[in-house]
């Protein structure tokens, strides 16, 4: 791809933003981009390529939000940042003759990106998208979020905003060793109940303004570059330790500092009919 763009755009700065996305992992992906695109200058062109349905039907689109250009599979990978920017216009890109059935990123993608970055218009580019592009969303609720990728420290990194942390409105750990300096995030113990099981043990792990402040092979958690819940090892992997993959489901609690927990009321039994169920947001 970066080849092709060479080629087509020699002038082009070609600037990498991820290349360790997990295989056919879309949300990953758009998190990634989500997270990343407002630190880049307006203008910047997102060639974006996390594509399972690579050779189907699925519409390969150019997109121009409120600031920025993106190329990429319309299949929700773009859409968390067009929609926070604001969609402006998108078109959809024909397959050039010959190209690739499984490799639309170097004979489709690329070339559009190249065309469309040295001065070529969006309308020249495709037709107008007639649908809207496929919606891909991180929903937060107060106390519980997704386990939305694994980096390469094995780091878990999820959508809670730390600002949703239950943590918040308990008093934080007193004063000693590690204590956190005035402007830093201030410690507090979580309880972390992965997929929501409450029935299973809990992770117990504090809540810390950066890995130095945990002990060496110490499970902490961390708000992340993003502004969201990570959990990590200090100096180990939390993917390894915990055994959670990206897609889990979790729920944190505020927890004591001194380890003792009051126990928690469980709902009361209702009578009635109907059905009943739960859903993740």
């Amino acid at each position: 791809m970066k080849g092709v763009l060479a080629r087509l755009c020699p002038r082009a700065q070609v600037v990498d933003l991820c290349h360790t996305i997990s295989p056919q992992a879309v949300r990953e992906g758009a998190w990634v981009l989500w997270t990343s695109y407002r630190h880049f200058p307006p203008g910047t062109l997102f060639l974006a390529v996390v594509d399972p349905g690579v050779g189907t039907d699925r519409p390969a689109v150019a997109v121009q939000s409120r600031r920025y250009r993106w190329v990429g599979p319309d299949n929700g990978l773009l859409y968390p940042a067009v929609e926070e920017d604001g969609l402006v216009r998108a078109v959809r890109l024909p397959v050039p003759p010959g190209a690739s059935p499984t490799f639309h990123g170097r004979d489709l993608f690329a070339p559009a990106a190249a065309r469309w970055a040295c001065g070529e218009s969006l309308e020249a580019l495709g037709s107008e998208l007639d649908q809207p592009l496929v919606p891909l969303s991180f929903p937060a609720r107060a106390g519980s979020g997704e386990v939305v990728r694994v980096d390469r420290f094995g780091n878990l990194v999820t959508t809670l905003p730390v600002p949703m942390l239950p943590a918040f409105a308990g008093p934080p750990q007193g004063p000693g060793p590690g204590a956190p300096q005035p402007g830093e995030v201030p410690e507090r113990w979580l309880l972390v109940y992965f997929e929501e099981e409450r029935s299973s043990p809990p992770i117990r792990v504090r809540l810390v303004s950066t890995y130095g402040r945990g002990r060496p092979g110490e499970l902490v958690a961390v708000v992340g570059s993003s502004g969201t819940l990570e959990l990590a090892v200090v100096g180990g992997s939390a993917a390894e330790r915990l055994a959670v993959r990206p897609g889990t489901l979790f729920r944190v609690e505020a927890a004591s500092p001194d380890g003792v927990e009051e126990p928690r009321s469980e709902p009361q039994a209702q009578t009635g009919s109907g059905e009943g169920g739960s859903s993740h947001g």
